[in-house]
């Protein structure tokens, strides 16, 4: 059974690396995700996330947050959890 995306990249900023995301559930720093594209499928934890430039523990259904990404990342990139 195919596992459903908990998120969605919709921006990346290559210059520092940091990927803002649409998560379709809460989503907490310190939860290992995986992102999959079309040349990228890698795993990380989440080691930070930001909103409106401030620091959160936790991105509620819907929001948009920066993550820091390990990898380079592209816009319409699906997230899973792991």
């Amino acid at each position: 059974m195919e596992k459903k995306p908990i998120g969605e990249v919709i921006h990346y900023y290559d210059h520092i690396g940091v990927a803002v995301v649409k998560f379709n559930r809460g989503v907490k720093v310190g939860e290992t995700v995986n992102f999959k594209g079309a040349n990228t499928d890698f795993s990380q934890i989440i080691g930070s996330m930001q909103y409106e430039h401030e620091s959160i523990k936790s991105a509620k259904k819907g929001q948009d947050v920066g993550i820091k990404v390990d990898e380079k990342v592209r816009e319409g990139y699906k997230i899973y959890e792991v």
